[in-house]
């Protein structure tokens, strides 16, 4: 008896997920009587400083502009890299960048503060600089492992070289780039908390101000919110990962 394939239930689950988090943030203050049961000796338990949907929105709004600038300068980086003109660059690039990342966020935060200021501008920097590693690593390694054979079959057809490089190269390489996007974006969600320490407004006030102030039903208010949307978006990249696995099948 043939097997059936397992069916897909990403889609699903990432819709349950993300409505969860809406409800979650939108709703949050109504569990502080919970809050109040659990921590009987804190006077003040609710994070109230700044809506939690509000809060949600900013996190979510400053990992998409630091991830999209670092996927920007990853594909460029990349893409000239693995081509003839830029081979010869490559190991640089990759130093340059890895150079980056053993720069912790803080310290990027600390430096970029005298020079721009406050708020969500040194964050983007920060973010930017440190999910920039997997993701150009992920397309290097994606563009590389695209089969020669594969190329030279489709420039033997007649296809121009950007043609070959957008029909064939990209479409073999997408799992791989969009598994260092989801490594990249995920650990930017997390990290992304530390940037309510230069004023920015996200899931990581409630966590900082917390801390701060031995308020601990704020940091697990902020945890919370942050955790759920870390494994909503992970799930949403499980979902585009089958999807690029078919793109893949299609153009080999």
């Amino acid at each position: 008896m043939k097997k059936r394939p397992a069916a897909d239930n990403s889609l699903r689950t990432t819709v349950v997920l993300v409505t969860l988090l809406i409800l979650l943030a939108l709703f949050m203050t109504e569990l502080e009587p919970v809050f109040h049961r659990l921590f009987a000796m804190q006077e003040r338990p609710m994070y109230r400083q700044e809506s939690f949907i509000n809060l949600l929105g900013a996190h979510v709004a400053l990992v998409l502009v630091s991830s999209g600038s670092a996927l920007v300068l990853a594909l460029a980086a990349g893409i000239w890299v693995t081509r003839a003109g830029g081979r010869e660059y490559q190991s640089t690039v990759e130093s340059l960048v890895a150079m980056g990342q053993t720069f912790p966020p803080v310290a990027v935060l600390a430096l970029a503060v005298p020079l721009i200021g406050f708020g969500e501008r040194p964050a983007y920097i920060a973010l930017a600089l440190y999910g920039l590693l997997p993701m150009l690593q992920a397309v290097i390694a994606g563009l590389d492992s695209t089969p020669e054979a594969v190329v030279d079959a489709a420039r033997g057809l007649g296809l121009s070289q950007w043609q070959v490089f957008r029909s064939v190269e990209v479409p073999l390489a997408a799992p791989v780039i969009l598994a260092g996007i989801r490594t990249s974006v995920t650990i930017n969600i997390g990290t992304a908390a530390i940037a309510a320490t230069v004023g920015a407004q996200n899931l990581g006030s409630p966590i900082i101000i917390g801390l701060s102030g031995f308020n601990t039903p704020y940091v697990l208010q902020g945890a919370l919110l942050t955790g759920l949307l870390a494994i909503t978006t992970d799930c949403a990249f499980e979902f585009l990962s089958r999807r690029t696995q078919r793109w893949k099948l299609a153009a080999q």
